[in-house]
């Protein structure tokens, strides 16, 4: 019995350890869990040395920056800038007149070339002159009978030969005969037809020997030293609209190329079919270029600022009626409504809003859910092939 019970205390002790060590194989870390190689192992449920560690921040999140939204962002630009009106023109001369007889007649000689140059004064065609020549010398031998028998009946008259009503009718005469002549000499004048202004003339359409009537068009003449240019606005801009305004023009004929005009006058009536008015420009034309008649594609001057802000169009978005942007200040993104002016190359200009050398956001809007809100500058990934 003794012997028995030392085997029993013998076995019980046995399986005592043989428990205790597999509960210690049980919870001991893995192979998989062991950390590597210069870090400190630590097992669960164990006291840990020191202070845990903190996670490293994520990749492309500078530390301290963790929930700030990235946006794009560029400086307001303070520049000098001109707003512009564009419209589209038609050139006409300076002065323009088609030659025509006042009086039916056939043609004896035409003293020009078509294209020429002619000054003010220069005779362009004569037409047969033979018959008013003819009455004027008629009239002229009559005037100067008449203008006798009017000394002798005034000599006698104040010898008091003759009646008052003698010498009345003897004076009534002679100034019939003096309107007479003076009517036939501007029927003789009109057989001659000379140059109004000095100008360029056109092709001619008729040759010497035609019989023409009065009002026949003969020759085109223009004085193209200096042109016009019409054209056709809106009314909204009437208010906006001074003479002495600059325009430039620009022509097909010559590409790349632009001619500067100042504007001149503008219409008393807006049309009422269009709702537009046409401004007149005069520009000069000293080389001899440009010709009536030509289209031109002319920009208007409206105004000029020298000191307007610009931001690029992609920072201004709607809301309702109104615009806005977001400015950017000690990393925090506010918005602002602002208005806006002209648009050019990708820009627009803010009248009211936003003062040049602010910083503004250009992309990532969508991403601002406050005023407030912290924000990070990103700078945008190059284009492709740049």
């Amino acid at each position: 019995m003794r012997r028995a019970l030392i085997y029993l205390v013998v076995l019980a002790g046995v399986s005592g350890l043989g428990w205790w060590a597999w509960g210690l194989h049980r919870g001991a870390p893995s192979a998989l869990e062991i950390a590597p190689a210069g870090a400190a192992a630590r097992s669960p449920g164990l006291p840990q040395d020191g202070p845990p560690t903190t996670p490293a921040p994520a990749t492309g999140t500078p530390a301290g920056t963790r929930g700030a939204v990235g946006v794009e962002a560029a400086r307001a630009e303070r520049v000098s800038i001109s707003e512009t009106v564009s419209a589209v023109g038609t050139l006409r001369a300076n002065e323009s007149v088609v030659i025509k007889p006042e009086i039916a007649g056939r043609i004896e000689r035409i003293h020009f070339e078509g294209g020429a140059r002619v000054r003010k004064g220069a005779l362009l065609v004569s037409l047969d002159a033979s018959v008013a020549a003819a009455e004027a010398d008629q009239i002229r031998a009559e005037l100067g009978l008449a203008q006798a028998n009017y000394q002798r009946t005034a000599d006698l008259a104040r010898q008091r030969f003759v009646s008052d009503r003698a010498l009345d009718e003897a004076a009534a005469n002679l100034k019939v005969l003096e309107a007479r002549l003076k009517l036939a000499e501007a029927r003789l004048a009109k057989t001659r037809l000379v140059a109004p202004f000095a100008g360029v003339l056109g092709l001619r359409n008729v040759s010497t020997g035609d019989f023409v009537r009065e009002g026949a068009e003969l020759v085109a003449l223009e004085d193209v030293s200096r042109m016009k240019v019409d054209l056709r606005l809106p009314e909204r801009y009437f208010g906006q609209l001074r003479p002495g305004q600059r325009l430039q023009a620009g022509f097909d004929a010559y590409p790349g190329r632009r001619f500067e005009a100042v504007l001149e006058a503008i219409d008393v009536q807006v049309d009422a079919n269009g709702r537009s008015l046409v401004v007149r420009g005069r520009l000069s034309n000293d080389e001899g270029l440009l010709r009536s008649g030509m289209f031109a594609k002319v920009a208007l001057e409206l105004a000029q600022r020298d000191d307007a802000v610009l931001i690029p169009e992609e920072a201004v978005f709607p809301a309702g009626d109104e615009q806005f942007v977001f400015l950017v200040d000690d990393g925090k993104a506010t918005r602002v409504r602002v208005r806006t002016g002209v648009r050019r190359d990708g820009k627009v200009e803010i009248v009211e809003g936003v003062r040049g050398g602010e910083l503004v956001v250009t992309a990532g809007q969508p991403k601002i859910a406050r005023d407030g809100t912290e924000v990070r500058i990103v700078v945008p990934p190059p284009a492709q092939g740049s």
